[in-house]
Protein backbone atom coordinates (compact mmCIF):
# COMPACT_ATOMS: atom_id res chain seq x y z
CA UNK A 1 0.00 0.00 0.00
CA UNK A 2 1.23 3.39 -0.35
CA UNK A 3 -0.04 7.09 -0.79
CA UNK A 4 0.62 10.10 -2.88
CA UNK A 5 1.46 13.46 -0.88
CA UNK A 6 2.34 15.70 -3.82
CA UNK A 7 5.31 14.33 -5.64
CA UNK A 8 6.49 12.16 -2.69
CA UNK A 9 5.05 8.84 -2.81
CA UNK A 10 4.69 7.57 1.51
CA UNK A 11 5.04 4.01 2.00
CA UNK A 12 3.08 2.66 5.03
CA UNK A 13 5.05 0.91 7.48
CA UNK A 14 5.17 -2.94 6.78
CA UNK A 15 5.37 -2.65 3.11
CA UNK A 16 7.52 -4.80 1.69
CA UNK A 17 9.49 -2.94 -1.36
CA UNK A 18 10.86 -4.54 -4.59
CA UNK A 19 14.06 -5.24 -5.75
CA UNK A 20 15.02 -5.02 -9.38
CA UNK A 21 18.12 -6.56 -10.78
CA UNK A 22 19.34 -5.58 -14.33
CA UNK A 23 22.60 -7.73 -15.92
CA UNK A 24 24.08 -5.40 -18.25
CA UNK A 25 25.16 -1.86 -18.17
CA UNK A 26 25.48 -1.10 -21.81
CA UNK A 27 23.40 1.30 -24.33
CA UNK A 28 19.82 -0.27 -23.52
CA UNK A 29 20.78 -1.14 -20.04
CA UNK A 30 21.77 2.47 -18.64
CA UNK A 31 18.72 4.07 -20.68
CA UNK A 32 16.54 2.07 -18.90
CA UNK A 33 17.99 2.99 -15.58
CA UNK A 34 18.31 6.26 -16.36
CA UNK A 35 14.39 6.47 -16.95
CA UNK A 36 13.49 4.42 -14.36
CA UNK A 37 14.86 6.71 -11.50
CA UNK A 38 13.16 9.73 -13.15
CA UNK A 39 9.72 8.41 -12.34
CA UNK A 40 8.11 7.13 -9.49
CA UNK A 41 8.46 3.19 -9.09
CA UNK A 42 7.13 1.24 -6.34
CA UNK A 43 10.86 -0.43 -5.38
CA UNK A 44 13.30 0.49 -3.28
CA UNK A 45 16.16 -1.02 -4.94
CA UNK A 46 18.07 -1.30 -7.88
CA UNK A 47 21.14 -3.81 -8.36
CA UNK A 48 23.62 -3.45 -11.32
CA UNK A 49 25.56 -6.45 -13.17
CA UNK A 50 27.96 -6.34 -15.75
CA UNK A 51 31.37 -8.28 -16.49
CA UNK A 52 32.68 -4.43 -16.51
CA UNK A 53 32.69 -3.85 -12.65
CA UNK A 54 34.56 -0.45 -12.70
CA UNK A 55 31.73 1.11 -15.41
CA UNK A 56 29.37 -0.50 -13.02
CA UNK A 57 30.22 1.40 -10.24
CA UNK A 58 30.39 4.39 -12.34
CA UNK A 59 27.14 4.07 -13.23
CA UNK A 60 25.48 3.69 -10.02
CA UNK A 61 27.16 6.50 -8.53
CA UNK A 62 26.02 8.65 -11.63
CA UNK A 63 22.42 7.39 -11.41
CA UNK A 64 22.19 7.51 -7.34
CA UNK A 65 23.31 11.99 -8.05
CA UNK A 66 20.29 11.98 -9.44
CA UNK A 67 18.37 11.41 -6.18
CA UNK A 68 18.08 14.79 -5.19
CA UNK A 69 15.86 15.99 -7.96
CA UNK A 70 13.98 12.66 -9.11
CA UNK A 71 10.46 11.69 -8.12
CA UNK A 72 12.15 7.68 -7.62
CA UNK A 73 13.21 6.64 -4.12
CA UNK A 74 15.10 3.92 -5.88
CA UNK A 75 18.63 3.35 -4.03
CA UNK A 76 20.99 2.06 -6.91
CA UNK A 77 23.94 -0.42 -6.15
CA UNK A 78 26.58 -2.67 -8.25
CA UNK A 79 25.58 -6.04 -6.86
CA UNK A 80 25.97 -10.31 -8.16
CA UNK A 81 24.22 -12.80 -9.00
CA UNK A 82 23.40 -13.43 -5.47
CA UNK A 83 21.06 -9.96 -5.07
CA UNK A 84 18.68 -12.23 -7.82
CA UNK A 85 17.96 -14.57 -4.78
CA UNK A 86 14.62 -12.34 -3.04
CA UNK A 87 14.64 -9.88 -6.87
CA UNK A 88 10.88 -9.36 -7.87
CA UNK A 89 11.91 -8.75 -11.54
CA UNK A 90 15.64 -9.26 -13.16
CA UNK A 91 15.76 -7.36 -16.87
CA UNK A 92 18.50 -9.07 -18.90
CA UNK A 93 20.08 -6.63 -21.23
CA UNK A 94 23.17 -7.82 -21.63
CA UNK A 95 24.83 -9.15 -24.97
CA UNK A 96 26.72 -8.41 -28.44
CA UNK A 97 25.08 -5.51 -30.15
CA UNK A 98 23.82 -5.24 -33.74
CA UNK A 99 26.58 -3.39 -36.09
CA UNK A 100 25.52 -1.49 -38.80
CA UNK A 101 24.54 -3.63 -41.71
CA UNK A 102 23.77 -6.56 -39.03
CA UNK A 103 20.08 -7.98 -38.36
CA UNK A 104 19.10 -9.15 -35.02
CA UNK A 105 18.96 -12.15 -35.78
CA UNK A 106 22.71 -12.63 -36.94
CA UNK A 107 23.40 -11.99 -33.14
CA UNK A 108 21.72 -15.18 -32.36
CA UNK A 109 24.94 -17.51 -32.00
CA UNK A 110 27.18 -15.05 -29.88
CA UNK A 111 23.58 -14.36 -27.51
CA UNK A 112 22.39 -17.45 -26.90
CA UNK A 113 25.82 -18.98 -25.67
CA UNK A 114 25.67 -15.83 -23.54
CA UNK A 115 22.04 -15.84 -22.31
CA UNK A 116 23.09 -20.06 -21.05
CA UNK A 117 25.64 -18.38 -19.05
CA UNK A 118 23.37 -16.07 -17.47
CA UNK A 119 20.31 -18.12 -16.97
CA UNK A 120 22.33 -20.55 -14.84
CA UNK A 121 24.00 -17.75 -12.28
CA UNK A 122 20.74 -16.05 -11.67
CA UNK A 123 18.15 -19.38 -11.52
CA UNK A 124 21.75 -20.62 -9.01
CA UNK A 125 20.41 -17.82 -6.60
CA UNK A 126 17.06 -19.24 -5.90
CA UNK A 127 15.14 -16.28 -8.06
CA UNK A 128 11.50 -16.88 -9.00
CA UNK A 129 10.31 -14.05 -9.58
CA UNK A 130 9.50 -12.38 -13.02
CA UNK A 131 12.60 -12.40 -16.22
CA UNK A 132 12.29 -9.52 -18.41
CA UNK A 133 14.28 -9.72 -21.71
CA UNK A 134 15.83 -7.09 -23.73
CA UNK A 135 18.44 -8.99 -25.70
CA UNK A 136 18.40 -9.67 -29.67
CA UNK A 137 16.95 -11.46 -31.48
CA UNK A 138 14.35 -11.12 -28.77
CA UNK A 139 12.20 -13.65 -29.42
CA UNK A 140 14.55 -16.55 -29.54
CA UNK A 141 15.91 -15.25 -26.39
CA UNK A 142 12.62 -15.21 -24.61
CA UNK A 143 12.40 -18.42 -25.69
CA UNK A 144 15.51 -19.75 -24.31
CA UNK A 145 15.38 -17.74 -20.97
CA UNK A 146 11.90 -20.07 -20.59
CA UNK A 147 14.02 -23.19 -21.11
CA UNK A 148 16.74 -22.51 -19.38
CA UNK A 149 15.00 -21.07 -15.90
CA UNK A 150 11.87 -23.84 -16.48
CA UNK A 151 9.88 -20.85 -14.74
CA UNK A 152 6.22 -20.82 -15.79
CA UNK A 153 5.56 -19.19 -18.98
CA UNK A 154 3.81 -16.15 -18.00
CA UNK A 155 7.25 -15.29 -15.53
CA UNK A 156 9.18 -14.99 -19.06
CA UNK A 157 8.26 -11.19 -20.92
CA UNK A 158 10.18 -10.51 -23.53
CA UNK A 159 10.19 -6.25 -24.81
CA UNK A 160 8.15 -8.02 -28.00
CA UNK A 161 7.61 -4.77 -30.19
CA UNK A 162 6.64 -2.20 -27.74
CA UNK A 163 9.31 -0.48 -29.38
CA UNK A 164 8.23 -1.19 -32.94
CA UNK A 165 4.33 -0.21 -31.67
CA UNK A 166 6.01 3.06 -30.23
CA UNK A 167 7.07 4.15 -33.37
CA UNK A 168 4.45 3.26 -35.06
CA UNK A 169 2.17 5.33 -32.99
CA UNK A 170 4.45 7.93 -33.33
CA UNK A 171 4.80 7.82 -37.10
CA UNK A 172 0.95 7.89 -37.48
CA UNK A 173 0.99 10.46 -34.61
CA UNK A 174 2.95 12.78 -36.74
CA UNK A 175 0.66 12.44 -40.07
CA UNK A 176 -2.52 12.51 -37.93
CA UNK A 177 -1.57 14.82 -35.50
CA UNK A 178 -3.62 12.54 -32.68
CA UNK A 179 -2.18 12.32 -29.57
CA UNK A 180 0.26 8.73 -30.30
CA UNK A 181 -1.66 7.96 -26.47
CA UNK A 182 -4.93 7.67 -28.07
CA UNK A 183 -3.81 5.77 -31.31
CA UNK A 184 -4.98 1.98 -31.21
CA UNK A 185 -2.47 0.41 -33.07
CA UNK A 186 0.35 -2.69 -32.70
CA UNK A 187 2.96 -4.46 -34.66
CA UNK A 188 2.79 -7.86 -34.17
CA UNK A 189 5.22 -11.40 -34.50
CA UNK A 190 8.90 -11.37 -34.52
CA UNK A 191 10.52 -8.05 -33.36
CA UNK A 192 13.01 -7.85 -36.34
CA UNK A 193 12.25 -7.83 -39.98
CA UNK A 194 9.32 -10.39 -40.37
CA UNK A 195 7.63 -8.06 -38.17
CA UNK A 196 3.90 -6.60 -39.28
CA UNK A 197 1.39 -3.85 -38.57
CA UNK A 198 -2.18 -5.36 -38.68
CA UNK A 199 -3.51 -2.61 -40.26
CA UNK A 200 -7.36 -3.84 -40.45
CA UNK A 201 -7.27 -3.26 -36.15
CA UNK A 202 -5.91 -0.07 -36.60
CA UNK A 203 -8.30 2.93 -34.86
CA UNK A 204 -7.05 6.86 -34.68
CA UNK A 205 -10.28 8.45 -32.65
CA UNK A 206 -12.74 5.98 -33.42
CA UNK A 207 -11.92 5.84 -37.41
CA UNK A 208 -10.59 3.12 -39.18
CA UNK A 209 -6.99 4.12 -40.49
CA UNK A 210 -8.06 2.99 -44.02
CA UNK A 211 -10.92 5.68 -43.94
CA UNK A 212 -8.07 8.33 -43.06
CA UNK A 213 -4.51 7.47 -45.09
CA UNK A 214 -3.95 5.87 -48.12
CA UNK A 215 -2.33 2.36 -48.67
CA UNK A 216 1.01 4.13 -50.31
CA UNK A 217 1.37 6.21 -46.45
CA UNK A 218 0.61 3.02 -44.92
CA UNK A 219 3.07 1.42 -46.39
CA UNK A 220 5.42 3.59 -46.18
CA UNK A 221 5.02 4.10 -42.64
CA UNK A 222 5.13 0.17 -42.17
CA UNK A 223 8.77 0.25 -44.12
CA UNK A 224 9.96 3.10 -42.18
CA UNK A 225 8.92 1.68 -38.66
CA UNK A 226 10.83 -1.63 -39.51
CA UNK A 227 13.56 0.06 -40.70
CA UNK A 228 14.13 2.28 -37.98
CA UNK A 229 16.51 0.55 -36.14
CA UNK A 230 19.17 0.03 -38.85
CA UNK A 231 18.87 3.65 -39.56
CA UNK A 232 19.06 4.47 -35.95
CA UNK A 233 22.36 1.98 -35.88
CA UNK A 234 23.58 3.27 -39.05
CA UNK A 235 23.38 7.14 -38.03
CA UNK A 236 24.25 6.40 -33.97
CA UNK A 237 25.73 3.47 -33.11
CA UNK A 238 22.58 2.07 -31.48
CA UNK A 239 19.09 2.21 -30.68
CA UNK A 240 18.48 2.31 -26.09
CA UNK A 241 16.42 5.81 -25.47
CA UNK A 242 13.00 3.79 -26.87
CA UNK A 243 13.55 0.82 -25.66
CA UNK A 244 14.54 1.80 -22.53
CA UNK A 245 11.20 3.86 -21.70
CA UNK A 246 9.33 0.32 -23.34
CA UNK A 247 11.00 -1.74 -20.42
CA UNK A 248 10.14 0.54 -17.60
CA UNK A 249 6.63 0.49 -19.08
CA UNK A 250 6.71 -3.17 -18.23
CA UNK A 251 8.68 -2.71 -15.01
CA UNK A 252 5.90 -0.10 -13.54
CA UNK A 253 2.96 -2.98 -15.27
CA UNK A 254 4.35 -5.71 -12.96
CA UNK A 255 5.34 -3.91 -10.24
CA UNK A 256 1.81 -1.55 -9.37
CA UNK A 257 -0.22 -4.92 -10.87
CA UNK A 258 -1.40 -2.32 -13.84
CA UNK A 259 -3.05 -5.25 -16.06
CA UNK A 260 -2.21 -2.81 -18.94
CA UNK A 261 -2.23 -4.37 -22.36
CA UNK A 262 1.15 -4.27 -24.28
CA UNK A 263 3.09 -6.45 -27.18
CA UNK A 264 5.12 -8.50 -25.62
CA UNK A 265 7.35 -11.57 -26.33
CA UNK A 266 5.57 -14.39 -24.77
CA UNK A 267 5.13 -18.17 -25.12
CA UNK A 268 2.70 -19.25 -27.51
CA UNK A 269 1.35 -23.02 -26.29
CA UNK A 270 -0.18 -23.83 -29.95
CA UNK A 271 3.20 -22.77 -31.87
CA UNK A 272 5.97 -23.89 -28.45
CA UNK A 273 7.80 -20.70 -29.19
CA UNK A 274 7.93 -17.28 -28.38
CA UNK A 275 6.05 -14.12 -30.55
CA UNK A 276 4.82 -10.33 -30.22
CA UNK A 277 1.32 -9.72 -29.49
CA UNK A 278 -0.82 -7.45 -27.36
CA UNK A 279 -0.96 -9.53 -23.90
CA UNK A 280 -2.67 -8.26 -20.25
CA UNK A 281 0.66 -7.83 -18.28
CA UNK A 282 0.47 -7.32 -14.41
CA UNK A 283 2.15 -8.42 -10.84
CA UNK A 284 2.79 -12.10 -12.07
CA UNK A 285 4.13 -11.43 -15.60
CA UNK A 286 1.85 -12.08 -18.69
CA UNK A 287 -1.76 -12.19 -17.58
CA UNK A 288 -3.93 -13.36 -20.70
CA UNK A 289 -1.98 -13.18 -24.52
CA UNK A 290 -4.88 -11.33 -26.59
CA UNK A 291 -5.02 -13.17 -30.22
CA UNK A 292 -6.61 -9.87 -32.46
CA UNK A 293 -8.80 -10.44 -35.68
CA UNK A 294 -6.71 -10.53 -38.84
CA UNK A 295 -7.55 -10.86 -41.98
CA UNK A 296 -6.42 -13.52 -44.56
CA UNK A 297 -2.99 -11.87 -45.70
CA UNK A 298 -2.02 -10.77 -41.89
CA UNK A 299 -2.59 -14.27 -40.94
CA UNK A 300 -0.13 -15.42 -43.91
CA UNK A 301 2.26 -12.69 -42.37
CA UNK A 302 1.91 -14.03 -38.73
CA UNK A 303 3.11 -17.48 -40.15
CA UNK A 304 5.80 -16.34 -42.31
CA UNK A 305 6.84 -14.58 -38.73
CA UNK A 306 6.34 -17.63 -36.67
CA UNK A 307 8.34 -19.66 -39.21
CA UNK A 308 11.15 -17.37 -38.92
CA UNK A 309 11.52 -17.41 -35.69
CA UNK A 310 10.79 -21.62 -35.48
CA UNK A 311 13.60 -21.51 -38.12
CA UNK A 312 16.23 -19.27 -35.44
CA UNK A 313 14.98 -21.65 -32.68
CA UNK A 314 15.85 -25.15 -34.63
CA UNK A 315 19.38 -23.84 -35.27
CA UNK A 316 20.72 -23.52 -31.39
CA UNK A 317 18.05 -26.08 -29.53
Amino acid sequence: TYFYFGYDIIYMVGDIMQKIVLVGCGNVGMAYAYALVNQKVYADELVLIDINKDKCEGEAMDLNHCMAYSPSKIKVRVGDYNDCGDAKIVVIAAGANQAPGESRMDLIDKNSKIFKSIISEVMASGFNGIFVVATNPLDVMTYLTIKYSKLPYNKVIGSGTTLDTSRLRFMLSEKTLVNPKNIEAYVIGEHGDSEFIPWSNVNIAYKKVSDILGKDELDKIEEEVRMSAYTIIEKKGATAYGIGMCLVMITNAILEDQNIVLPVSGWDDENELCISTPAIVGKNGIKEKIFIPLNEDEKNKLINSMNTIREAIIKID
